[in-house]
């Protein structure tokens, strides 16, 4: 169904135009001074207004990244392969969409450790599970118009790399306005990534959740037992 395919674009394309709208909002209120340096997305979504959008957008986007992992963890086991990079993925998609949360629910001037554990979850272990998804894409056999996704997703997640190191050390050195550029290109640049599932995602025909029948079958040996299903007896 194709329609699974709106869901990473949607994500790419919502947390895109949400944290521009916070640097928007940040810089037309004065919050930060573009005279001064160019600011980090925190530096713009610390202050209200714009911190409570920031928070609800992080919140958002959390969701929704956790939702695009999952799917992605089922798609893969479905194409057979159910190795540990596999379950390795996912543990890294659910830990950095919990630093996406973390981070945009302590901001920096409320408190800085929580946000920077936040960051460093979101940035340093979302960069993992991409690279987790180029070797699951390389050990997936796809169709043939699909093996530019490969070349593209590889690439993406070197120039990511190069920006984590670069930002570092550009903030480390003093350079504030360079490393921030560097995380906006980052952040830019893991919107698409996950836009990159749709082209993946619009292969998948359903996505259903199976209730195990185990716990059903214990209660029919101690008498008869009924499940109600969307108005069903079963």
């Amino acid at each position: 169904m194709w329609l699974w395919a709106l869901l990473p674009i949607c994500f790419a394309l919502f947390g895109t135009v949400g944290i521009w709208t916070v640097f928007a909002v940040a810089v037309t209120n004065g919050s930060v001074n573009l005279t001064e340096g160019f600011p980090y997305i925190s530096h713009c979504g610390t202050y209200n207004p714009q911190s409570c959008l920031f928070s609800q957008i992080c919140n958002i986007c959390s969701v929704l990244a956790v939702w695009i992992v999952v799917i992605r963890f089922q798609q893969v086991r479905d194409f057979g392969n159910h190795g540990k990079a596999n379950i390795a993925s996912i543990v890294l998609g659910f830990i950095s969409a919990l630093g996406i949360s973390v981070l945009g629910n302590f901001q920096q001037s409320v408190l800085m450790s929580l946000h920077l554990l936040g960051a460093f979850l979101a940035f340093f272990l979302g960069l993992a599970y991409f690279w987790v998804q180029v070797y699951l894409t390389y050990r997936t056999q796809l169709p043939q118009g699909q093996r530019s996704i490969l070349a593209v997703r590889a690439t993406c997640c070197s120039v990511c790399t190069i920006l984590v190191l670069l930002m570092s050390v550009f903030h480390n050195t003093g350079f504030r306005s360079a490393g921030a550029m560097c995380e906006w290109g980052l952040v830019m640049l893991f919107f698409c990534l996950f836009g990159l599932f749709a082209a993946e995602f619009r292969y998948i025909d359903c996505h259903r959740l199976t209730v195990q029948t185990q716990a059903l079958r214990k209660n029919n040996q101690h008498g008869p037992a009924s499940l109600d299903i969307n108005g069903y007896i079963t």
